[in-house]
């Protein structure tokens, strides 16, 4: 088979041109902090990465939400369809964390937000995704009304199933990232990665099972550790995360 073409490298995975409609995601053992000032290695980190993304697009899936995932390949390895990426990140909050309180310090640690809060942050790493308002996206053109309206709706589906999900393996789900992207007929779908990556997740004695632990500790055992467990409490396999990966579709 012929060698794919690289169309983009992220912090945390490779993105290759597999046909005119779809795309190969390759998660990497890479993880950064602090907007990519503090980096390392996490040997199996891109295979749990991919499993735990492919897990969360096919429970989306079967729950009515349309995403990006065609197929995974067991490995390291996610096949979607190909967008034309929305340049916006989606914030769900259900409870007070993290850089909310630099915008507004006057929440309580983890106070419960009812209804979930919504933030929009517009994509440039050069400008640290600044938050937004939907007025800025509409103005700007990068969202239409009734664009705006649905991925605010779709977005809260998703942060309602995901929360049921953890709820039921006695996990409190914090927050999460949603991006999305849209087809050539202009259909808005969700994309990129739904991982230990993009949300925070924590157990009952307050233990994060997400990159959280990364950023606090810049520990790569710990980081491991964390998203084995995550793994593990979804029902996911891990006994060949540290196993070299067959290239299908370079080979």
């Amino acid at each position: 088979m012929r060698k794919l073409q690289l169309v983009y490298e992220g912090k945390s995975k490779r993105v290759y041109s597999l046909d005119e409609d779809s795309l190969v995601m390759e998660f990497k053992d890479d993880v950064t902090a602090l907007n990519g000032n503090v980096k390392a290695i996490a040997m199996g980190k891109g295979v749990l990465s991919a499993r735990l993304s492919a897990f969360f697009f096919k429970l989306l899936e079967d729950h009515g939400i349309k995403t990006h995932f065609l197929n995974y390949d067991g490995c390291r390895i996610v096949v979607v369809k190909r967008l034309n990426i929305i340049p916006v990140e989606v914030i769900v909050r259900n409870y007070a964390y993290g850089s909310l309180f630099k915008r507004i310090p006057l929440y309580r640690p983890l106070q419960r937000l009812d209804p979930p809060l919504i933030e929009f942050h517009y994509k440039d790493d050069d400008l640290h995704d600044p938050l937004v308002l939907e007025e800025d996206l509409i103005r700007t053109r990068l969202l239409t009304h009734e664009e705006l309206d649905f991925i605010k709706n779709v977005s809260l589906k998703v942060n309602d199933i995901l929360t049921k999900f953890f709820e039921s393996r006695n996990l409190k789900f914090i927050d999460m990232k949603l991006e999305f992207g849209r087809t050539k007929k202009g259909e808005i779908l969700v994309a990129d990665e739904i991982s230990g990556d993009t949300f925070r997740v924590v157990d009952d004695q307050g233990n994060h099972l997400d990159k959280e632990i990364f950023r606090r500790s810049r520990d790569v055992a710990l980081l491991l550790k964390a998203y084995i467990r995550l793994a593990q409490v979804v029902g996911v396999g891990i006994d060949d995360i540290y196993t070299p990966c067959r290239d299908y579709y370079n080979e």
